[in-house]
């Protein structure tokens, strides 16, 4: 299996497992190793009191985008720090677009940068993640 085939099958398998990331609407772009895109549109029921998104579903759309890449090269990954920057207010009906950058990879630490971007391409949120990398693969069943 090439490395494309199986970070598709990984993250086929973490979304069909994922009734969060189902729930926001979450809409797989890209996925290569180490990669991702990912959209989403922000709905009511995701508004703050201010009629502008709630700062978690941001951080929720940036965490699976994080998970979808770290975890794209068949090791299962685990958030173990992260953090985010909002940087102008997303409001209802806005389409979001998030993508990854992989800055670091070792055996065991995964570093990540996720832009999220709306539909006009202006910068919404800069979020950062380092993962832990279990070792343990997501096929064990397969050489």
């Amino acid at each position: 299996m090439s490395a494309q085939q199986l970070a598709e099958r990984v993250v086929a398998r973490m979304y069909d497992n994922d009734p969060f990331s189902i729930w926001l609407g979450i809409e797989r772009l890209l996925v290569e190793p180490g990669r991702c895109s990912l959209r989403m549109t922000l709905r009511n029921e995701m508004l703050n009191g201010f009629a502008i998104a709630h700062g978690g579903i941001t951080y929720s759309l940036a965490d699976s985008c994080l998970a979808f890449a770290s975890n794209s090269h068949g090791i299962h990954a685990v958030s173990v720090e992260t953090s985010i920057s909002h940087t102008k207010p997303v409001k209802e009906g806005d389409v979001l677009t998030a993508q990854s950058e992989e800055m670091s990879l070792s055996r065991s630490i995964g570093v990540y940068h996720i832009t999220i971007t709306n539909q006009r391409e202006e910068v919404v949120a800069l979020f950062k993640g380092t993962v832990f990398r279990t070792g343990k693969s997501w096929f064990p069943e397969e050489p």
